[in-house]
């Protein structure tokens, strides 16, 4: 799937654009986010304690789309080059994709996490090979639950003790399934 699936490297809506990481993106990912310990609160990593772990980071996700395995797209608001507020990721399964987000918390309640969401699901659904469009979340995080809701993504149920937060327990703990089909 991975050879056949072709994402672009920008995408633009009306207020976001969302490209391939640059390491340049590290000091303001690092600034925004990545070093902020209540942010990953129910991700599957901890705060960056120093910039160079995010250049890491983004080392992996530009390996990613050279390698054609993960595809992880800066999220900047349209107009605003250079300034990354967060970052949306497509991890190619099967028939399908799964997605993750993170937003800098200054642009929480402001619907651009569920517009890049929304985007990215709605172009993905449009290939040939791509069926399902999955995100999860843990069953404590309302926040998220609403950005695939309002990205149009449809709650199909829980999954019991599925994905560690090492941030919350090194146990996984349950998560709420949503998706959307073709």
């Amino acid at each position: 799937m991975a050879n056949s699936f072709n994402p672009p490297p920008r995408i633009t809506t009306n207020r976001l654009a969302l490209r391939q990481p640059m390491l340049q993106d590290a000091e303001a990912l690092f600034d925004h986010y990545a070093s902020k310990p209540h942010i990953p609160k129910y991700m599957s990593w901890v705060a960056h304690t120093h910039v160079d772990q995010t250049t890491a980071f983004l080392k992996h996700c530009i390996a990613g789309w050279e390698e054609r395995s993960n595809f992880e797209y800066v999220i900047e608001l349209d107009g605003a080059a250079r300034n990354p507020i967060g970052m949306i990721g497509m991890h190619p399964m099967k028939h399908g994709l799964t997605f993750g987000y993170v937003i800098a918390e200054a642009f929480w309640n402001q619907g651009v996490a569920s517009e890049a969401l929304r985007t990215l699901v709605d172009w993905s659904l449009k290939q040939p090979n791509i069926y399902r469009a999955q995100a999860f979340c843990d069953v404590e995080n309302p926040a998220s639950a609403r950005v695939m809701e309002k990205a149009g993504l449809t709650l199909e149920g829980t999954l019991r003790r599925y994905f560690v937060h090492p941030n919350i327990s090194d146990e996984p703990r349950d998560s709420l399934m949503y998706a959307k089909v073709r």
